[in-house]
């Protein structure tokens, strides 16, 4: 079975949406820096594919990869994935027994209780605008910001913008096959199910560029209401393949017995 390496994609989705570039505004990483991947933690990532041989130089297996994008400043893509429902409803219980007990302190209109429902009236928040193109998870849902707190549309600022969809890999690495991506569905909570992954060649020794087509959301208000509108951007990266010799990881020489010394007998030690 290949192995499988994880590539993680992690966004400034505020100020990529300001600047309207993901270059400077994305943070790559894998679990290849001790096997040689270059600039972890840049925008300059390439990640090392080290291919696997057998003892005749023929290729054993191919290499698998997984893209996880994620958005930085921004709820944990930890969190429960009906966190956002959960903090709606909640909000709307806590207003409506506030309502129930201005209510029973008074039946007169006066300037307090006046104040007191624009109060709730805040502290219930903004729901986004459900389009055809924002159906699903965003659908309806209560804007908050990174703590879990809903936010009013004068506070928007504060939002917590939704997680990067890769929509597209494509480029040298795969119109030269050496790379086969796609995107996969899997019962994984975390990333709505939907993940991109790729097969690589390793057969082919080399430095290859691809691209990935990134969506992200920007919050935005027509009409006096609130929507998730997708803005599409393109960030770069590469894969370096290698056919050196596997190594042991606890060694670092060839593959083979681990240098432990032998166990010594009972009645032949010094």
């Amino acid at each position: 079975m290949p192995q499988q390496l994880a590539i993680i994609v992690l966004v400034d989705v505020g100020n990529a949406l300001a600047s309207s570039t993901l270059e400077g505004n994305t943070y790559l990483f894998d679990n290849m820096k001790l096997h040689g991947s270059e600039n972890e933690g840049t925008g300059e990532l390439v990640t090392a594919i080290n291919g696997s041989y057998w003892r005749d130089g023929s290729q054993a297996s191919e290499q698998v990869l997984n893209w996880l994008p994620y958005s930085l400043g921004s709820i944990p893509p930890t969190v429960p994935r009906g966190y956002e429902v959960e903090r709606a409803r909640q909000t709307d219980e806590q207003a409506l027994a506030e309502l129930q007990e201005l209510a029973a302190k008074s039946t007169v209109p006066s300037s307090d209780a006046e104040a007191e429902l624009n109060r709730i009236r805040r502290s219930v928040g903004t729901r986004i605008k459900t389009t055809r193109r924002t159906r699903g998870r965003m659908s309806g849902q209560k804007i908050v910001d990174v703590t879990g707190q809903v936010v009013t549309e004068d506070a928007t600022a504060a939002a917590s913008h939704p997680a990067p969809v890769i929509t597209d890999i494509y480029g040298e690495a795969v119109e030269s096959k050496i790379m086969y991506p796609a995107e996969y569905g899997s019962p994984d909570m975390v990333t709505d199910g939907w993940y991109w992954s790729a097969t690589v060649d390793t057969s082919r020794p080399g430095t290859y560029s691809y691209m990935m087509r990134v969506q992200l959301h920007k919050l935005v208000q027509t009409n006096g209401e609130l929507r998730w509108d997708p803005v599409n951007l393109t960030c770069a990266s590469a894969l370096k393949i290698t056919s050196e010799p596997r190594r042991n990881a606890f060694t670092k020489a060839g593959v083979g017995p681990l240098p432990i010394p032998p166990a010594v007998r009972p009645g032949r030690g010094a």
